[in-house]
């Protein structure tokens, strides 16, 4: 896929169906004790592959028989996720020349490759600036360099964001070039083997300690036949300050290698110091599950509308000696919550108001580490992607009081975008923009690798826009908590706003169409869609 176009994630539909049945009624009570229960100590902070992924997938697979809904995975409700834990030794120390660096405090670094060590010996390091290669743009950070072998040091996001200009890639809004797993991706078809991402708070989008808890701790992959072996070695942040410092040490000054990074025809500076690290890893090959239900359309049962959220979070970590539970309550306990909450109405629905279309009620494994189980789902669904025709994803609700707005996620993207403003409006409630564009949240969560087979999406989510705090102090830190003292508001004004859309999905006939031209909208076309 072209990465460029996964800058419009899809947002589409506009169908002439009328509301078919009674508007959702929010209970409140059976929405407060799922999140207490999926967010609560004893599950463990929801890793995959621990004692807290079983207890949710008997939560979960209970809820759903309790509906009276049928398993997704021909009649299953499980679907077998076949992947590999690696946990690396934190032990280890990069050295670049005469500096060391601690590990979780100046850097962080994992691999996904499939093999019990790593091993950086003498590794020459390139400084290619973005680390972006965008012949529609103009751009190859790699152009005239040869980094077979070498370790690359590079910056997070794009130069649009650097420059704020909107005629440099998509300006304040990050392009799919600007995240870290497409600069993994590039690096390794340049022959990279290692990858060192400086991370900044503003580009990145989030603090050191998001960085730190995501990748000093155990990380999931799928597998492919040879081990993953075309993967980069290793998967590297910097802080800044120890960037600062390895830059420092081949006599350049970071400040202006950023400057000239975000102008064209940049060209990528070889340093003069060598990279040693010897990452070695704990290995186990496991099956960690996605969890579906079915309500089988009574028109047009071969055809599905998808609603989802993740159920994994982090699980737990070591801070100071201290063993801390990452709950996840927000992100994403609400989402799934809010899943179950639907799941109870469309299933409660007298016979004669059953949606046309089949509904598929999800929640995939491992998104925290990269949207593991959203891909397996993709390549292996239950029904095939051409008959799914929209993807409506949850990742974290707004637990504070209603707003008088809904955020929208990309613009012009797709046809969804109308029923979203037509639902919004009904509610007296307002479309707004993304805050945060250069965030890119719109390749962060399930729905992207959908749109990688062509299926559009609608992004519900609200983490940070009415508490300020929780990006700061809460998103994925110890602090997620279930709280009493949520007023949940916000909570029941989107369920009822989702539901309005997926009625409409459910027994429309029309499907969503991408209005960009895209990969994600050529993929579709190839479905005859």
């Amino acid at each position: 896929m072209n990465p460029t176009s996964r800058l419009f994630l899809g947002l589409g539909l506009c169908l002439s169906a009328q509301a078919f049945a009674a508007p959702l009624t929010f209970d409140e009570t059976a929405f407060r004790e799922d999140v207490k229960t999926l967010a609560s100590d004893a599950f463990g902070g929801r890793a995959p592959l621990s004692d807290g992924e079983q207890k949710t997938l008997d939560y979960l697979t209970h809820a759903f028989k309790s509906m009276g809904l049928k398993g997704a995975f021909n009649g299953e409700y499980l679907q077998a996720v076949p992947m590999a834990k690696i946990t690396a030794d934190q032990s280890m120390v990069l050295k670049v020349g005469e500096l060391s660096f601690t590990s979780g405090e100046d850097f962080t670094a994992r691999t996904q490759r499939v093999v019990p060590k790593v091993e950086l010996s003498g590794s020459d390091m390139v400084f290619v600036g973005y680390g972006i290669n965008a012949p529609e743009y103009g751009w190859n950070d790699y152009a005239g360099i040869d980094v077979r072998g070498k370790t690359v040091v590079l910056l997070v996001n794009d130069p649009g964001f650097a420059t704020q200009d909107p005629k440099v890639f998509k300006g304040n809004a990050m392009t799919y070039y600007g995240r870290w797993t497409y600069k993994y991706e590039e690096a390794a078809r340049q022959g990279a083997e290692a990858v060192f991402i400086v991370h900044e708070d503003a580009p990145a989008a989030y603090g050191w300690g998001v960085v730190k808890n995501s990748n000093t701790n155990t990380k999931f992959t799928l597998v492919d036949g040879n081990n993953n072996q075309s993967q980069v070695g290793v998967m590297g942040w910097l802080q800044y300050a120890a960037a600062k410092q390895i830059l420092a040490a081949s006599g350049q000054d970071i400040e202006a290698l950023k400057a000239a990074a975000k102008a064209p025809g940049f060209k990528a500076v070889p340093l003069t110091v060598q990279a040693d690290l010897t990452l070695s890893n704990h290995i186990e090959r496991a099956e960690s599950h996605n969890v579906a239900a079915i309500l089988p359309g009574n028109k047009n049962a071969d055809e599905a509308v998808v609603m989802h959220a993740h159920w994994d979070h982090l699980g737990q970590i070591e801070e100071e000696g201290k063993t801390i539970i990452l709950n996840g309550a927000v992100d994403n306990a609400t989402g799934v919550a809010g899943v179950l909450a639907l799941a109870r109405h469309y299933a409660a629905l007298p016979e004669a108001e059953k949606p046309a279309r089949s509904m598929i009620f999800s929640a995939f494994t491992a998104e925290e580490t990269g949207l593991i189980g959203a891909q397996y789902f993709a390549e292996n669904p239950p029904l095939p992607t051409s008959k799914l025709v929209a993807f409506l994803n949850i990742d974290g609700m707004n637990v504070g009081e209603g707003v008088d707005y809904i955020l929208r996620y990309g613009e012009g993207v797709s046809e969804l975008e109308t029923m979203l403003s037509d639902a919004a409006k009904a509610q007296n409630r307002q479309v707004k923009a993304d805050p945060r564009p250069q965030n890119g949240l719109m390749f962060r969560s399930d729905h992207f690798a959908l749109a990688q087979q062509g299926v559009p999406g609608l992004l519900f989510m609200s983490l940070g826009d009415t508490d300020p705090d929780y990006i700061a102090h809460k998103y994925h830190k110890g602090a997620d908590d279930y709280s009493p003292d949520w007023q949940l508001g916000g909570v029941k004004q989107d369920l009822k706003l989702i539901e309005q859309i997926l009625s409409r999905l459910a027994n429309g006939s029309e499907w969503p169409k991408w209005l960009e031209e895209s990969d994600f909208k050529a993929r579709r076309a190839k479905d005859g869609r």
